[in-house]
């Protein structure tokens, strides 16, 4: 039942963003609203094939073996026993900053990707928090879900920027000056805004399941109070704004600690739906 329910929602919410890409699109038309669905949807198909490749690929991820890292693939394999899930590929990225995700189209095509700073900053609990937290991402199919949605509202973003240097087509809408406004300013937010219901919610039953998996809600909270510390300090760059989403916290670019656009809840939220209080 919570999967169906999951579902339902997050196809509602999918669609209410693929409508925004045609109602930008319906600044051209007819025309405008039916090149907007099959750029909708060829987004939705890149998405869907592409979206594990392109995310690892911006991490820099390496695939690790048990001989390269038996540690880490142990206690992978471990926690995906106990999740009843097909053992995923393991990928570390060099990265210095401290972070996680998990991608792939679903669970049989799925990977864990773990940063070379997380590694070297939790101890084995806190690590296990980290891992049953992406492993409860897979268990969901929130991987394929958050990428679509992460690659709809860059798209329908990148079409509001467009829209500020291209003229608009068709008579009846030429001259429609506050009616583009809108688009430009309104139809980015509301794709944010759509895509962090997606995000949150996900956020906390991932956090949930993962601590179940690891068997102690406290090595979760750990491992979060470390991480929201330790990007505080180490900023990561992504490649889009897009793809914050995917990441167990919300990389810090150095420019966003007041950020209405968070996509992820904060750690005092995470902590009190953790453990019952909002501080270790």
């Amino acid at each position: 039942m919570f999967r169906l329910m999951n579902n339902v929602r997050t196809a509602i919410l999918l669609a209410l963003l693929m409508s925004i890409f045609v109602a930008v699109g319906s600044i051209w038309g007819q025309q405008g609203m039916i090149m907007a669905l099959i750029f909708g949807g060829l987004m939705n198909v890149i998405a869907y094939f592409f979206s594990d490749k392109i995310a690892l690929a911006t991490m820099r991820a390496q695939p690790v073996t048990e001989q390269e890292a038996p540690e880490l693939v142990a206690m992978v394999r471990q926690l995906a026993g106990r999740a009843n899930l097909p053992m995923p590929r393991v990928c570390i990225c060099p990265q210095q900053a401290p972070n996680a995700f998990a991608t792939g189209r679903n669970p049989k095509n799925a990977v864990v990707a773990v940063t070379q700073g997380l590694l070297q900053m939790m101890d084995r609990n806190e690590l296990m928090g980290v891992i049953g937290h992406e492993l409860a991402h897979i268990k969901h199919r929130d991987i394929l879900i958050q990428t679509v949605a992460a690659t709809v509202a860059g798209a329908i973003t990148s079409v509001g920027i467009m829209l500020r240097f291209m003229p608009i087509g068709g008579d009846d809408r030429r001259g429609n000056v506050f009616e583009v406004l809108a688009m430009i300013i309104l139809a980015p937010i509301a794709a944010s805004l759509i895509q962090l219901a997606i995000s949150r919610k996900r956020e906390y039953n991932a956090d949930s399941f993962g601590a179940e998996l690891a068997g102690d809600p406290m090595y979760l909270a750990r491992a979060l109070d470390k991480l929201h510390r330790q990007n505080r300090m180490i900023p990561m760059r992504v490649a889009m704004d897009s793809q914050k989403s995917m990441f167990i916290v919300q990389p810090f670019s150095g420019r966003d600690a007041l950020d209405l656009f968070n996509t992820h809840p904060s750690l005092k939220n995470r902590l009190r739906a953790l453990i019952g209080r909002d501080s270790l």
